[in-house]
């Protein structure tokens, strides 16, 4: 199965169990870029037979209601509780991602997920080797994860 295929499938899985909500995949974007404005992106690094990062890039809004329906309460800004959010999606977005990569599931270690949040701010993800950035649609609103690697043997 290719990249794309395993990304999109892992992630309509993980919102449809932990939100109870539809994603639907769009084409993946062409143009690679770590800047980004007014969103909350979630974050895990990978080591071991792949080396790299998965995250969750979504608007500040959209973010509030993945947290909202996350946590089953309202969330009026980005607090605590949404950068949590946001890092647990990245975290079970990349633990799918190792399941789906790894025969053993011993060769790919995960880091500890973060989070961060602005009005303008770049994240150092590597752009060597593959990446792949997928938008999705929801009825909340749009968002996109991004998967960078290299294949160590």
């Amino acid at each position: 199965m290719e990249l794309k295929q395993h990304l999109s499938d892992i992630t309509q899985e993980v919102f449809l169990s932990m939100l109870s909500l539809e994603v639907v995949p769009g084409e993946p974007l062409r143009e690679f870029s770590n800047a980004h404005s007014h969103t909350v992106s979630g974050m895990v690094g990978m080591t071991g037979l792949y080396k790299g990062a998965l995250a969750i890039h979504a608007s500040i809004e959209v973010a509030k209601k993945i947290t909202s329906q996350m946590l089953f309460m309202d969330v009026d800004e980005v607090d605590e509780d949404v950068m949590d959010a946001m890092g647990e999606m990245a975290n079970m977005l990349a633990g799918n991602m190792k399941t789906a990569l790894s025969s053993n599931g011993k060769d790919i270690e995960l880091s500890v997920p973060s989070a961060v949040t602005g009005d303008h701010y770049s994240i150092d993800i590597k752009n060597t080797g593959e990446h792949l950035i997928v938008p999705f649609s929801t009825d909340i609103g749009d968002f996109s994860v991004q998967f960078n690697f290299e294949k160590h043997n």
